[in-house]
């Protein structure tokens, strides 16, 4: 199946901000309960301790992911580490509750473009389900940009272009309609457009699909790699690994 890059709602300007945070709180929420990104702990920390720095700067943070929990887990072996949130579209609301859950997440406020990330914000760059947000050229200069700036970075997608992946998205307004009570920050517009308005599992239900069309195979990862200038100077690690009933394909690039 090759890939396909349909539109999203979430990536449209003209979307309303309030329900693409609810969607990406609903991502987040689920991340963390499920603890989706448990097997890629070993892979994060090889990257953070590589970074020198012992600070993630998330791209493309949507409502944070699943760092809640990953950040509960790094601190066990890195009791120093800090978090910074960033985003195109910053979820604020969700950025404050992150940072209210864990004294060491901070965010940035105005809007931060993956593709040219400010040389102040330091750390192994991450992005977590956002890189099939990127056309294959856009994708390429997010992985320029890092090496670039001699920046580790680490990209992590939990769905796959496949017809089981496409169809465990097809549960998700269901899934949308059985947590939406207990996410929080609690919000009554949330729950207006999720159950008397059903915006939300349907747009959930469409970016679903659309995301596992867009997502990059390991092969189309490393072609994304293969045609960076001085790739060479970095070790890449591109692999595809089980999550659960479902899989991960990460990417780690770390500077030689």
């Amino acid at each position: 199946m090759g890939r396909i890059h349909l539109f999203e709602f979430e990536d449209q300007k003209w979307f309303p901000a309030f329900l693409r945070n609810y969607g990406t709180d609903f991502l987040q929420f689920l991340a963390n309960k499920t603890k989706l990104y448990k097997p890629i702990l070993p892979v994060l920390e090889r990257g953070i301790r590589a970074s020198g720095t012992h600070q993630i700067v998330d791209l493309a943070s949507g409502g944070g992911g699943g760092l809640l929990w990953l950040n509960r887990e790094l601190k066990k072996s890195i009791p120093d580490l800090k978090i910074i949130l960033t985003d195109y579209f910053p979820n604020i609301k969700a950025f404050e509750y992150s940072q209210q859950q864990a004294a060491n997440f901070d965010f940035v406020k105005r809007s931060i473009d993956a593709r040219d990330v400010p040389e102040d914000l330091k750390g192994i760059r991450t992005q977590f389900l956002s890189l099939h947000h990127f056309k294959p050229t856009d994708a390429t200069k997010i992985l320029q940009n890092a090496v670039d700036s001699r920046a580790c970075i680490g990209v992590f997608e939990a769905q796959e272009r496949s017809v089981p992946s496409v169809l465990a998205m097809l549960f998700s307004p269901i899934s949308v309609l059985f947590t939406t009570p207990f996410i929080k920050p609690f919000s009554l517009g949330r729950i207006i457009f999720t159950y008397l308005i059903p915006i939300v599992p349907l747009f959930v239900l469409w970016d679903g699909v659309v995301s596992s069309l867009r997502t990059y195979s390991v092969k189309e990862m490393q072609d994304l790699v293969a045609n960076l200038d001085k790739s060479e100077s970095y070790d890449w690690e591109i692999q595809r690994i089980k999550s659960g009933p479902g899989v991960i394909l990460y990417l780690l690039g770390i500077p030689k």
